[in-house]
């Protein structure tokens, strides 16, 4: 666990504006000491646990185009300086840092596309462990960053820790089930259904466009598998968004769940695979609100998101968007909590 790179007191105090009258959400939020940071985790009646994984390796190991790394900071600020509320305590949330995976991406630099795949299975033998204690002292992770490879070391973690297969509903625009081919961005699901962590998967949003027509055939054809198109929700209007999210929940209900949420998703937002026809950030929000209310939640995992790409784009947005998302998932389950309490 030494890649871990915990946040501290200084740190948190450069990130946050304090303003006079005001009281910001990284005001109360809890942070853990670097060594036997687990055993203060045991005993912090916080449910939520903010981590980081600032690396673009899976996304060019998937062909694609880097810059998922630059996430991580600018929407821990964005969250942090978000005001406090009845439903939004700080004191609900420890954040506890991000992998430190700076000498991995400097190897990176100079690596085939093979060898950036070996790198990326190094990532999810670092990542699994660290999250697996997190579920084992009953927090739920919401993990900010990273390639969408990241979501395989996510379901092992959370399927080692329930002793079974677990569910996952992927907002997303690509099913990112291609064929074991090496470890990248685009294969996560598959790998974790190979190996038995993954049972049910729920795809909301998918695009026709970017979904290989074999892949589209084989999730139709698997009872495990339930996807949506953008284009019959939003092009022909056969169901509208809220009842395809719906039908993805009740697919995924009565056993423990992964959120899993691709940036790329969403109309002009700054990603990996930025799309000029997605859903809005707006319908975005509303999806996290309604999963919020699941039953039984493992974590909740947003990725591909970047405020600045390899080819030189940048985003000011992205960073407020991400805060919008996390503090409506938070509201949704610290609310859900309360009503069953």
């Amino acid at each position: 666990m030494n890649h871990i790179e915990v946040l501290t007191e200084e740190s948190l105090r450069e990130l946050i504006s304090i303003r006079k009258g005001e009281t910001k959400f990284g005001e109360g939020v809890q942070l853990l000491p670097k060594e036997n940071w687990a055993e203060t985790l045991s005993i912090s009646k916080a449910k939520f646990v903010l981590l980081g994984i600032p690396e673009d390796i899976g996304v060019r190991a998937n062909h694609g185009m880097g810059g998922a790394h630059t996430m991580w900071l600018p929407a821990l600020k964005a969250i942090l300086n978000v005001q406090q509320s009845e439903d939004l305590r700080g004191e609900d949330l420890v954040v506890l840092g991000a992998f430190n995976f700076s000498e991995l991406m400097e190897q990176s630099k100079s690596l085939s596309v093979n060898d950036l795949r070996e790198l990326v299975a190094q990532i999810d033998d670092l990542v699994y462990p660290v999250v697996e204690q997190i579920f084992r002292l009953n927090k739920i992770p919401i993990v900010i960053g990273g390639g969408h490879n990241n979501a395989f070391p996510l379901l092992k973690a959370l399927s080692r820790f329930s002793n079974s297969p677990v569910n996952c509903i992927n907002l997303d625009a690509h099913s990112d089930y291609r064929k074991m081919e090496g470890r990248h961005s685009g294969n996560g699901f598959r790998y974790a259904r190979v190996f038995g962590f993954l049972k049910r998967y729920a795809l909301v949003c998918l695009h026709r466009n970017y979904n290989a027509a074999q892949i589209v055939a084989e999730i139709s054809a698997d009872e495990n598998i339930v996807h949506s198109f953008y284009e019959d929700i939003f092009i022909s209007q056969v169901k509208p968004f809220s009842q395809m999210v719906q039908e993805a929940v009740e697919f995924t209900r009565g056993s423990i769940t992964g959120v899993e949420l691709d940036v790329d998703s969403i109309v002009g937002a700054l990603s990996s695979a930025t799309t000029p026809c997605g859903i809005s950030s707006v319908e975005a929000r509303q999806f996290l609100t309604y999963v919020g209310t699941l039953a039984d939640i493992g974590y909740l995992h947003i990725a591909e998101g970047a405020t600045e790409l390899a080819d030189g784009r940048k985003s000011v947005e992205n960073a407020k968007l991400i805060a919008y998302l996390v503090t409506d998932f938070i509201r949704s389950v610290t609310g859900r909590m309360q009503h069953i309490l």
